[in-house]
């Protein structure tokens, strides 16, 4: 079932309100008690990328088209989202975590409108990766844009505190055998962070335990040790007490279940409703975020075309590498 959507002013009060748009799916088909859907024709999915993909001139063609949610943004925010997304001499601090991932979830919420805008159809899954999974909440109608708004700058500005941590990606080996490495040269204090692919996992933990860890991989036969250009060890046991913070941060808001489906990084499946989202968005934190399995199992309901509603290509380059 498909339908056209215009933008106009309710449309855009309705998404500031958090009522949503995406009214697809009947909840029916989703058992909280079994966490699992009866099979139904499904062809689409929005995915929403996370930390990494921000990048100068983001947003240019999405700002001026929905005026009022920006203001909006500003007003929450304190600051110009254009001027830190479009402005050239902001380019370092786009790339703080305390202002990229406020800048990651409002470009993303206006793709988001944009793609229905432009298509008038309606995805049956939404996911998100890390910070991302903010945006796919939204637009499901989980909450207000405003308030998931508020809810990802104090992620940000929380995650931000801790430093002393670094993230790389290995390339070309098993999660199985790099736990087997890190077991192997004592380096337990590094968690696996992200299952982005079979042969893609990021790595999160201490500087100093991150640094060596380049060697014994590739002799393990890994093809590629990348260090990524992160300010903190995410989603990892270094992010347990920003996760406890953010989990007091939680209870001043209230959501509501999803009318499409949202796929928990935590768990790889959908949330079942309302109450799993606060339990869940905290655990994130200090989480592995599960995006093979969660590909699979949009996959496995009938998913067959993959939309990234974000600044750049990085989710749908990693869906060639997910079987």
């Amino acid at each position: 079932m498909n339908r056209i959507i215009s933008v106009d002013d309710e449309m855009n009060l309705r998404f500031q309100n958090g009522d949503g748009y995406l009214k697809i799916i009947n909840q029916n088909n989703f058992s909280p008690q079994t966490k699992s859907f009866k099979k139904i024709l499904m062809t689409r999915a929005f995915l929403f990328p996370g930390q990494g993909s921000q990048h100068t001139g983001m947003g240019e063609h999405l700002f001026s088209v929905f005026p009022e949610i920006v203001a909006e943004a500003d007003e929450i925010l304190g600051y110009s989202l254009s001027d830190l997304c479009l402005c050239a001499q902001n380019t370092e601090k786009l790339d703080h975590t305390q202002f990229t991932q406020p800048a990651l979830y409002v470009v993303s919420c206006l793709q988001a409108m944009s793609e229905l805008v432009g298509s008038g159809s309606e995805p049956v899954f939404l996911a998100g990766h890390s910070v991302g999974e903010y945006a796919a909440l939204c637009t499901s109608g989980a909450f207000s844009f405003a308030d998931g708004l508020r809810l990802v700058a104090k992620r940000g500005e929380i995650m931000a505190k801790v430093t002393g941590g670094g993230m790389a990606a290995v390339i070309g080996l098993e999660p199985r055998r790099i736990k087997e490495v890190l077991s192997e040269i004592g380096s337990e204090d590094v968690d696996l962070a992200n299952f982005n692919s079979p042969g893609q996992t990021v790595l999160s933990g201490p500087s100093a335990s991150m640094e060596p860890l380049g060697g014994p991989m590739k002799n393990a036969g890994a093809k590629m040790f990348v260090p990524l250009k992160v300010s903190g060890a995410f989603h990892s046991h270094m992010m347990e007490q920003p996760s406890s913070e953010f989990s007091t941060f939680l209870e001043g808001f209230s959501f509501s279940d999803p009318k499409t489906p949202v796929i928990s990084n935590v768990e790889a499946i959908p949330y079942s409703g309302a109450k799993d989202i606060p339990d869940l968005l905290a655990k994130q934190i200090h989480s592995s975020v599960r995006w093979a399995e969660t590909i699979q199992f949009m996959r496995s309901q009938g998913v067959e075309e993959f939309v990234e509603c974000g600044p750049g290509k990085v989710l749908k380059k990693l869906l060639r590498q997910i079987p």
